[in-house]
């Protein structure tokens, strides 16, 4: 023995001295964690081939633990941390010495690479994460984010610290489009750090807003972090809830816990929305309060022509910004409500659903029995076997079986029924268009109002229209038809209100990437699609809007794009209106009109990606924009690959089962999780959160991920604690991304005394989630996720 020390804990210093010493070597990150993983297995294997590591284990064989085991304790609860009396028996790490070493434990890393990396099932989610990268630094390339902070400053400025707060908000706008902290400190220190300073704001409140804005990027979704961490949580918890479970005595976590224990990227992009949106808040109500308190420090600052647009008045303002929307989005709720508009879809199957189970399985052992009432309390186990036992009354659950022709005609017209006579694909159209128009009007009061006002009569007219003369049971071409003059004329205002809109250089500015935005977490959020394919899209429309505004500044027509993007929408709506599988044996008309339109509308959008990629290629920005992408994607994959090398060689010596059985041992999840975040927020000063997703997680995730706690909620938790400690001096890797880019006169101690404020709103902001766990949770529940 080493200083008295138990092996496993000589070969895991060896480890992270390995990892230090690599990353301190100035090597490329990415090589020096796999490079210092293959060094500490060799010295590893080569003290423990000598005698010097030995490992103490419980003695298995022993009365003592025999006697434990007969009190029916798992095997896998039984440790020396918690059993400190049992007697030990002295092991090599690895059996057979040097030899044994490479024989097995290598050949185990090679295999278990092969399934983590190469054949996993989280390579398509990873997928996204190439994507999202891509979209964040085409924004970047393109300088939207420059037009962004240069038009909010001028929204914001004249308030008492308004340019702080136009930097949370563009620092917001970015990270839902980067996610990527690194990038995003630096775009924001260069754009706006200099305007702060020449502006009259003290170094320490501009430093501070800037690393702190940047950092959102950790957890505001679409984040990269949320990605990586969910790929992981969702293996982890699933793996640990059967582990669970099995020690609980049942047979699966299905049983155990009476739901699937399944937790998904899109789940957790649901349940980083609200803190995000909570955090950056904070950082603009502290920036807002210090101006009041501090007006020599954070002054207001005016710019010409706030807007580009007329001035409005108050009452106008506050009729066209906040009056009109609230009551055609209130209605259109009302309606839906009262079941005017929803669902017109008369979709039967021909097969009944297989009747309920009971809440809970009931046919299990004794100790899975006591287990699960333990978990869910002996009123809901009493409600289980009442169910049980009326199913078994009623001969069993009935399993799904066709319906007969007249079980077929009454489920039609009790579909036909229940459908709303309003669409909510109709409704949800027109309120769109609707309020374009309102907030046109809102723009320009002096511009002329019959088409805006011809326009909402149209879209009032299309649904009292589809109220009164189009059946449920029509069809979407019909539908069409009947529709399709006042959907003409609610467009031609549309039009002229777009006209109205552009002169205005906030929604000129903001509208494009926050449509774009709202269209990727809409499409995650909504459960329409995974983050793979949302990414995509993301991907696509930032090249397009970056062709669009490369074009405008050239004098260039960008029709070819705003074509491509009216086709995309075209292709939406058809998708979402017509059967277009046109192998079916009988195809209406319809659809085949449907399908030919749907084609072309592909070819179009095809055709100006392509042309908006021709447009950036000619402007020297796609070039770069490829580049950088293939740069920080494969730094985030080797960076994986190594980690999970190094994570594979901590297992290989029995690291991670000795660091899981010291952490279980305490008998408490609270203590554990507070110790485990106590431990991130540490190594989160030294290690970037690559390494720390990928070497820590993994090993404290079974624990962690294996109790009673939310794994949304752990895994939120997890990504604010890591956004803290990139901002805690003296170690915070966003004060080192701000040191490089800010000018000679803001020293480090600035950034310092700027930066330590918004580390304790990050440490409120964790209490805060602590203390009210339903703001992780509460989303993902209203939307099912």
């Amino acid at each position: 023995m080493i200083f008295g020390l138990d092996g496993v804990e000589v070969g895991l210093i060896i480890v992270f001295l390995c990892l230090f010493g690599g990353i301190l070597s100035g090597f490329p990150v990415a090589f020096a964690i796999g490079g210092s993983g293959l060094v500490a297995f060799g010295i590893i294997a080569a003290f423990d081939s000598a005698g010097l590591l030995v490992h103490y284990a419980v003695d298995t064989g022993s009365d003592a633990y025999r006697a434990l085991v007969d009190t029916g304790l798992h095997p896998d609860t039984i440790s020396s941390f918690r059993y400190p009396e049992l007697p030990l028996a002295p092991e090599a790490l690895f059996q057979g010495g040097w030899e044994g070493a490479m024989k097995t434990k290598l050949s185990f890393i090679v295999n278990r690479m092969n399934e983590r990396v190469l054949a996993g099932q989280s390579i398509e989610t990873l997928l996204a994460v190439l994507m999202f990268v891509m979209m964040g630094i085409t924004l970047e390339r393109s300088k939207i984010a420059n037009d962004l902070l240069t038009t909010m400053s001028r929204v914001f400025g004249p308030l008492p610290g308004g340019l702080a707060v136009s930097v949370v908000i563009v620092g917001a706008f970015l990270a839902a489009s980067t996610g990527i902290v690194g990038a995003t400190v630096v775009t924001m220190g260069l754009l706006s750090l200099p305007t702060m300073l020449r502006n009259g704001y003290s170094p320490e409140i501009a430093t501070g807003v800037i690393a702190a804005s940047g950092t959102l990027g950790q957890i505001i979704p679409p984040s990269i972090v949320i990605v990586l961490l969910g790929t992981l949580a969702g293996d982890l918890y699933s793996s640990a809830q059967e582990a669970r479970a099995q020690t609980a005595g049942c047979t699966d976590a299905l049983t155990y816990l009476g739901e699937s224990a399944v937790v998904s990227v899109g789940t957790l992009f649901q349940a980083a929305l609200l803190p995000g949106i909570l955090l950056a808040f904070l950082y603009g109500a502290y920036a807002f309060g210090y101006a009041l308190l501090n007006p020599h420090k954070a002054p207001p600052v005016r710019f010409d022509d706030a807007t580009g647009g007329e001035i409005t008045t108050r009452n106008e303002k506050l009729t066209w910004f906040l009056a009109v929307p609230i009551v055609l989005i209130g209605g259109v709720v009302a309606l839906s409500s009262a079941n005017i508009i929803g669902s017109q879809s008369l979709e039967v199957s021909r097969y009944t659903q297989a009747s309920e189970g009971s809440v809970l399985r009931t046919n299990v052992s004794e100790q899975c029995q006591i287990a699960m009432i333990d978990l869910h309390g002996q009123d809901k186990w009493d409600l289980a076997v009442a169910q049980t036992a009326a199913i078994a009354d009623a001969g069993g659950a009935e399993a799904s079986r066709e319906l007969t022709d007249d079980e077929y005609t009454a489920a039609i017209e009790d579909s036909l029924a229940n459908t709303a006579p309003i669409g909510t694909g109709v409704a949800v159209g027109f309120l769109m268009l609707g309020l374009m128009l309102t907030t046109a009007r809102g723009v320009s009061p002096s511009a002329n109002p019959l088409p805006l006002i011809a326009g909402g009569l149209a879209a009032g007219a299309a649904l009292v229209i589809d109220f009164f003369l189009i059946p449920s049971t029509a069809s979407a071409g019909t539908r069409f038809l009947i529709l399709l003059l006042p959907l003409a004329v609610t467009l031609w205002g549309a039009k002229y209100a777009v006209g109205i809109l552009s002169k205005n250089e906030l929604l000129r500015v903001v509208f494009p990437p926050l449509l774009l935005i709202v269209a990727v977490l809409g499409s995650i959020l909504g459960g329409v699609t995974n983050p793979t394919p949302a990414a995509a899209l993301g991907a696509g429309g930032a090249i397009m809007l970056a062709a669009y505004r490369k074009l405008v500044e050239q004098g260039r027509s960008p029709k070819p794009v705003l074509v491509s993007a009216l086709a995309i929408g075209v292709l939406l709506l058809i998708g979402g209106n017509f059967d277009l599988r046109i192998t079916r044996e009988v195809v209406p008309l319809e659809d085949w009109i449907a399908y030919i339109v749907a084609s072309a509308c592909y070819f179009a959008a095809i055709g100006g990606i392509l042309y908006s990629c021709w447009v950036l290629f000619r402007a020297s920005v796609l070039t770069p924009v490829v580049r950088e992408t293939a740069k920080v994607t494969a730094m985030v994959f080797t960076i994986l690959i190594g980690s999970q090398l190094l994570n594979l060689v901590v297992i290989s010596f029995g690291g991670e089962h000795y660091i899981q059985q010291f952490l279980r041992s305490f008998d408490s999840e609270v203590k554990v999780f507070i110790l485990v975040m106590i431990v991130l927020f540490v190594l989160g000063f030294v290690l970037d959160f690559l390494e720390i997703i990928y070497i820590v997680v993994p090993i404290v995730g079974p624990v962690i991920y294996g109790g009673t706690m939310d794994p949304k909620w752990v895994t939120i938790m997890i990504a604010v604690n890591l956004q803290t400690s990139f901002l805690t001096p003296p170690f915070g890797f966003a004060l080192f991304y701000l040191r490089g880019v800010a000018p000679k006169s803001v020293t480090t101690g600035h950034i310092y005394r700027g930066v330590i404020p918004f580390v304790l709103i990050q440490v409120a902001g964790l209490g805060l989630l602590w203390l009210f766990p339903s703001v992780v949770t509460i989303i993902p529940n209203l939307l099912g996720g």
